[in-house]
């Protein structure tokens, strides 16, 4: 849903640098953890974004591409922050994966605290 054409990658600005860092992701868990599916979703994704960009854009942090989001109010730019509970002691949490979006600037900031004040 995320990357798919009729899901949210019209809404991304940054589609190609964004997109190929989280199919890199993926990537990269399907050889730590082989797992079919996953290496499965890889390819049809690959398949679903534009071409992987020649070298990396204004905003490639090195360690991570921020989320530039095209919305209503504006563009949101959000770093992404992922937590991954790996402790085998309860296996319900073993694979539990948290991510987050923050603000990376002031202007992301604002327009996320004005969309609050507007629900409330």
């Amino acid at each position: 849903m995320l990357l798919h054409p009729r899901g949210l990658a019209p809404r991304i600005v940054n589609l190609d640098e964004w997109a190929w860092h989280v199919i890199d992701g993926l990537r990269d868990e399907s050889v730590r953890n082989s797992n079919r599916a996953l290496t499965e979703l890889v390819a049809e994704l690959e398949g679903m974004v534009p071409d992987r960009p020649r070298q990396a854009g204004p905003d490639y942090l090195g360690f991570a591409v921020p989320l530039r989001l095209r919305t209503e109010r504006g563009e949101l730019r959000l770093l992404s922050t992922l937590t991954h509970f790996g402790t085998a002691v309860d296996v319900t949490l073993a694979e539990l994966k948290l991510e987050a979006f923050l603000p990376l600037d002031q202007e992301t900031a604002a327009l996320l605290a004005d969309a609050m004040d507007g629900r409330r």
